[in-house]
This record gives C-alpha cells, sequence and structure tokens, in this order.
C-alpha cells in the first residue's frame, strides 16, 4: 500500500491564457514560484517518504523548495511528463480551432479517439503514469509520495485508476488547480481517491488553527 499525493506544478508561463504546453518545457510564472514555496512548507509538515517528479522544468522547480526543506532529493522519472499535443502546443484552444477545426471538433467531442494531431495517445500517457505509480508502490511501501506531474496526466490516471472511460477525462475531471493537492491510495489492484483539488492555503489555515488549538489547550 502507498499513499500517493499528485501536485499539478506551480502556474506556468502561458497558462493564464490557457496555452497548451504539453511536452513543451516553459518556466513556472512568479505566482508559480510562490505556490512551490507554499507547497514546500506543507511537506516539512506531511513528511513526504520520497518525491518523484517529471522531468519537465515546471514540475523541477515546483519540487525544488520542497526538496530543499525536507532534505529529500527528486526522482525524475519521464513516465510522470505530461501529454503531448501534438500540433496544439503552445497554442491556445482558439488558435487550434483556427489551424485545424475539423481535428479540433472531433478532440472536443471524444479526445482519447481523436486527439490532437501528432500528439500522443491518451492510452499509452495514462498507462505509463500507472506503471510508474505501481513502481512507487513496490518501493515505498507504506509510505507516502509526493508525485509533482501534470494536469491531463493526473486526471488520465485518475480514470485509469477508479474505472472511468478515458475518452471522459476532460468531463469528469475539467481540471487540476495548480500546486493543489490530489491523494489516492494504492493496494495492489486496488485505488482510492482521497482528496482531490485541495487548495495549499485551506490547509495552511488548517495547520494554523490546530497549532493555535494546541497553544489554547497549552495555555488551559
Amino acid at each position: 500500500m502507498v499513499q500517493l499525493v499528485l501536485i499539478r506544478h506551480g502556474e506556468r508561463m502561458g497558462q493564464a491564457e490557457d496555452r497548451y504546453a504539453g511536452s513543451t518545457d516553459v518556466p513556472l510564472t512568479s505566482r508559480g514560484r510562490e505556490q512551490a514555496e507554499r507547497l514546500a512548507t506543507w511537506a516539512v509538515s506531511a513528511g513526504p517518504s520520497a518525491i518523484w517528479i517529471s522531468p519537465l522544468s515546471r514540475t523541477r522547480e515546483t519540487a525544488a523548495p520542497s526538496e530543499r526543506r525536507t532534505g529529500l532529493t527528486a526522482r525524475i522519472d519521464s513516465r510522470l511528463r505530461e501529454l503531448d499535443f501534438g500540433r496544439g502546443e503552445g497554442l491556445t484552444a482558439s488558435e487550434i480551432k483556427r489551424a485545424f477545426p475539423e481535428d479540433f471538433s472531433a478532440f472536443q467531442s471524444d479526445p482519447v479517439v481523436h486527439y490532437l494531431p501528432g500528439g500522443e495517445n491518451p492510452h499509452h500517457a495514462a498507462r505509463r503514469a500507472i506503471d510508474c505509480f505501481k513502481e512507487i508502490e513496490i518501493e515505498h511501501p507504506g509510505g507516502r509520495v509526493l508525485v509533482v506531474t501534470h494536469s491531463t496526466l493526473i486526471r488520465l490516471a485518475l480514470c485509469e485508476l477508479i474505472g472511468v472511460p478515458l475518452s471522459r477525462y476532460r468531463s469528469v475531471f475539467p481540471s487540476i488547480i495548480s500546486a493543489a493537492l490530489t491523494e489516492i491510495r494504492l493496494e495492489g489492484s486496488k485505488a482510492s481517491l482521497l482528496q482531490l483539488n485541495v487548495p495549499l492555503n485551506s490547509l495552511e489555515k488548517g495547520c494554523k488553527e490546530d497549532a493555535e488549538s494546541a497553544s489554547m489547550e497549552r495555555q488551559s
């Protein structure tokens, strides 16, 4: 058994315009770097057993403060990289629609059967993500592992694990919030979704309330 805390990297360049980054290597924004620092604060209190990350710079930047403050060295695994969006890389939805309207219309109706031209088959992406998760389970039995990865990969993996058709990944999980916590438990062939899209600021508030409560108890 292992618990995986899945984190979408902090806000990246082009995210505000909703540009498809995919396999394109783009850095974090200043807000994304602030989110990475908040993640590190959470990681210190949570005490993860390990940190695994995608090779793209936006995940490495997101994990770096957590590495520094926990003393853990992140393991880079290419299976955690984002889905490649092919000819859609670097474009907004409107730009894709103008560039190849028929392909985009088909993608909107079924993003798995009709993935973007030149892109990666989502079935392959889901499979590599699950293979990586299973390896983490083997290497860290009983642990709680921080996994910094990407939005679409997380959504595909969640569908695969809980038995939702992959073609519904965009409707069942319309978004994964940057630097929010999504936690799953894996135990052999069983998978449980423990929490989804929990913002770090809500956890910080909870930690503060716990600390204030403990202080009051000591004073009483």
